[in-house]
């Protein structure tokens, strides 16, 4: 999969605010830490180049002041500074704890 270079869509179902976090990056038994530049409900932009063979991630995405959220994550775009990755299936606890995060963050 190579860069794709296209601006990223300007109306989105679920909006993404600037997130600001380092999230680890689970890859075979280590975890790797990368920033990731903003974050919705459905999944997130992470500054991190991936190996083409790659589409899926494992990440753990730790919410100050409330939980770590670990979810696999499908790579839905390459661009040159990192990817967009779209959240696996997030349990109840996860979801409301994603929702307490980005709330007062929401224009």
């Amino acid at each position: 999969m190579t860069p794709n270079p296209t601006p990223r869509p300007a109306d989105r179902y679920h909006p993404r605010v600037e997130a600001n976090l380092m999230v680890k990056v689970l890859l075979s038994g280590r975890a790797v830490v990368a920033k990731a530049r903003d974050l919705s409900m459905a999944g997130l932009f992470l500054h991190a180049q991936v190996a083409d063979s790659l589409r899926q991630l494992t990440l753990a995405i730790p919410l100050p002041e409330d939980r770590e959220i670990v979810t696999s994550c499908t790579i839905v775009r390459k661009e040159l500074d990192g990817v967009a990755l779209e959240f696996g299936t997030l349990d109840w606890d996860d979801f409301l704890a994603l929702a307490r995060f980005l709330h007062p963050r929401l224009p």
